[in-house]
């Protein structure tokens, strides 16, 4: 069986990319505080840890549906 090289989808790109740049968002805005205290200082830490790790896999969802699906080749087995 032959192994052909398929290129990375859309979808695929723009959910890691929306990943990345929401989680290193995430991480800036809450360390980067004039006054020393964090974004999410005002929650209870049980939900900072939520937020933290809902908000990533939200932007990947959301972002991997929006983009547009990579057209391929009819592949015949």
């Amino acid at each position: 069986m032959r192994r052909t090289t398929a290129p990375v989808e859309a979808k695929v790109k723009a959910a890691t990319t929306g990943t990345l740049l929401v989680s290193l968002l995430l991480a800036v805005l809450n360390t980067a505080q004039e006054d020393g205290g964090a974004l999410l200082d005002p929650l209870p830490e049980w939900l900072q840890a939520i937020v933290i790790a809902l908000i990533p896999p939200v932007v990947t969802f959301l972002s991997g549906w929006q983009a547009r699906h990579t057209p391929r080749d009819q592949v015949r087995l």
